[in-house]
């Protein structure tokens, strides 16, 4: 699973410069980790002296307050204490700020402006090149069920036609249409490449994000699933669409998605599961943990340490339905980990309660509660449509060798026999073709999915709805 980066600030901001007014919107881009933040802050004259507060356009955020606010030679410090961040700034002669955004013991520079800000463009060799040889529609439809409107791309062969489609479901975190993220347009390159071979395509942005309304923080992996409901819904009121062939197509969480909207949707006549889950959320958390830590170099006796707290924390909240007695018992269990390992990362500036806030705003979430808990082989077992199930050799988010053998063991206890289960050799959790499978990887290759994997879901999907596969 991808995990988002935590927009919360600690800022400080010149004050004034040559007369210059620090009052009014400031706007910068985060660069981290591949991932493009835009960033904008507002800073407001009160009775008192100044308070900040923030937008983070490319997470559907506004208006997000700070805790504190100071000043100190010319200088403005805004706090959001929870989250152990900074970001240190001065006004230059140029009218804008240079600055440092630092978080858990990582730092990026960071630089604002009056002017509004755009993200950088990174061109893959993948991504398709307008114009496109096929029709493409701006589109939207209705969660009637949770009331908000969901805004999306629908590709077709072409515009006159019957054709069959499939919906992608993004994994989790806020994602656009085309789930953008480290650099890279997974579902354009898959939608374009589906398209081009007579499949059509919808993809929407996440409820929340973008063009979609919605509260996407207080949502979890069910919710998701009445919006790809809501998608199906609204193919089958188009007269383009090949009734008897709506599929879907979803990536990592959107993997433990597709069987839930596949369980509930008699409309839904197959499923892809892209990196796809088979067990439960705490052990996919707990395997990330321990795989990426290892193959980023950590100490054995440290991965051991961190897997028995988190184990630990997760068997917590499996077994407490309560949200208050809940928040105790993590408090509690915490502090004393930080007693019993004084090493325990605490981030500079920030205090033990600080920690403590920060993980339990996590781990309190209504989305990784249910995550954590949920285990999606009972609903597997329910799936009756054809399945196929592919991951990469080297996925260390989700790893093949656990997952891909779970969920065939639930489609056969279910009795499903039109499944297909594949792992792609040297393919990480985006599919591209990798060295170490790391999340530090996905940005600085060129491929955005490989052509072995766009080839195996093209052809299955042919095949399983019977139209011609061309080599």
């Amino acid at each position: 699973m991808k995990k988002n980066f935590l927009i919360s600030l600690f800022l400080t901001l010149g004050i004034l410069v040559f007369g210059q007014d620090i009052t009014g919107e400031w706007n910068g881009i985060l660069h981290v980790q591949g991932i493009q933040l835009r960033v904008v802050f507002h800073v407001l004259k009160t009775d008192t002296g100044y308070s900040v507060t923030m937008d983070s356009p490319d997470q559907g955020a506004k208006g997000l307050p700070t805790s504190k606010t100071s000043f100190e030679n010319s200088v403005l410090t805004v706090e959001m204490a929870a989250a152990g961040i900074q970001y240190t700034g001065k006004l230059d002669n140029t009218g804008g700020i240079t600055g440092t955004f630092s978080q858990g013991g990582q730092s990026f520079p960071m630089n604002l402006t009056r002017e509004a800000v755009e993200k950088v463009v990174l061109k893959r060799s993948q991504e398709p090149v307008k114009p496109y040889p096929y029709y493409s529609e701006e589109v939207t439809f209705e969660n009637k069920k949770d009331n908000i409107t969901l805004a999306g791309t629908l590709t077709l062969p072409k515009k006159e036609g019957n054709y069959p489609v499939v919906v992608l479901i993004t994994g989790s975190g806020p994602q656009n249409r085309d789930e953008e993220l480290m650099g890279h347009k997974p579902f354009l390159v898959l939608s374009d490449y589906l398209t081009r071979r007579g499949i059509g395509v919808l993809r929407y942005d996440d409820r929340g994000t973008y063009a979609s309304n919605g509260n996407f923080a207080k949502s979890t992996t069910f919710d998701f699933a009445s919006d790809v409901e809501s998608a199906v819904n609204y193919l089958k009121t188009r007269k383009e669409i090949d009734q008897k062939h709506i599929g879907l197509i979803g990536h990592s969480e959107g993997g433990i998605i597709a069987p839930i909207v596949a369980v509930n949707c008699k409309s839904v006549s197959f499923i892809v599961l892209m990196a796809g889950t088979g067990i439960s959320g705490g052990e996919i958390l707990l395997l990330q943990q321990e795989l990426i830590g290892r193959a980023s170099g950590i100490k054995e006796e440290n991965l051991k340490k961190t897997t028995d707290i988190n184990r630990e924390i997760y068997n917590i909240i499996r077994n407490t339905s309560d949200t208050t007695k809940l928040k105790s018992e993590l408090t509690d269990f915490i502090k004393l980990k930080i007693k019993e390992i004084p090493g325990l990362n605490i981030p500079a500036g920030s205090t033990e309660n600080d920690v403590i806030k920060t993980q339990l705003t996590i781990l309190t979430s209504p989305w990784m509660l249910n995550f954590i808990s949920y285990n999606p082989a009972p609903l597997l077992e329910k799936v009756k449509c054809p399945v196929l199930a592919i991951n990469g050799s080297k996925d260390l988010q989700v790893p093949s060798s656990v997952n891909l053998p779970a969920i065939k063991e639930a489609l056969k206890k279910g009795g499903n026999k039109k499944t297909t289960i594949k792992e792609l050799p040297g393919l990480n959790h985006l599919f591209q073709e990798c060295t170490t499978g790391l999340p530090k990887e996905y940005s600085e290759i060129d491929q955005t999915i490989s052509p072995i994997a766009l080839n195996t879901m093209a052809d299955w999907i042919k095949e399983t709805i019977s139209l011609p596969v061309k080599h």
